[in-house]
C-alpha cells in the first residue's frame, strides 16, 4: 500500500491552519486559494477514479466550511493515487498553495 502521509499530513496542516485563521485573513484571499486548491484535489481524484467521468465541480460551501472540503478532497485523492511521484506532486500543490493563501 502507498503511504500519502506526507501529501495528507501537508493538507491536514494547511486545513487546521484555515481553521485558526482570522475572518479577515481568509475574507483576503486564503479561503479563495483553499477553495481552488480543494476542488483540483476533488477533480483529480474523480478522473483517476474515472478518467471517462464528467468531473463534479465541489461546491463554494463558505469561508469557514473550505478546511473541512479541503481535508475531504485530499483525503479522498490519497485513496486512489498509486504511485510515489503522485503523493510528492500531490504535496507540492497544497505547499504551494498554501504559500499562496499566506497562512
Amino acid at each position: 500500500m502507498l503511504d500519502t502521509t506526507p501529501f495528507t499530513s501537508a493538507a491536514d496542516r494547511f486545513a487546521d491552519r484555515l481553521r485558526a485563521a482570522p475572518q479577515s485573513r481568509l475574507q483576503r484571499g486564503a479561503a479563495a486559494e483553499a477553495l481552488e486548491l480543494a476542488r483540483a484535489l476533488s477533480a483529480r481524484a474523480q478522473h483517476l477514479e474515472d478518467p471517462a467521468a464528467e468531473v463534479r465541480v465541489m461546491p463554494d460551501a463558505g469561508m469557514f466550511a473550505v478546511a473541512d472540503q479541503l481535508v475531504v478532497a485530499a483525503h479522498d485523492l490519497a485513496e486512489v493515487l498509486r504511485q510515489p511521484a503522485e503523493v510528492v506532486e500531490a504535496a507540492a500543490l497544497v505547499e504551494e498553495a498554501q504559500q499562496r493563501a499566506g497562512i
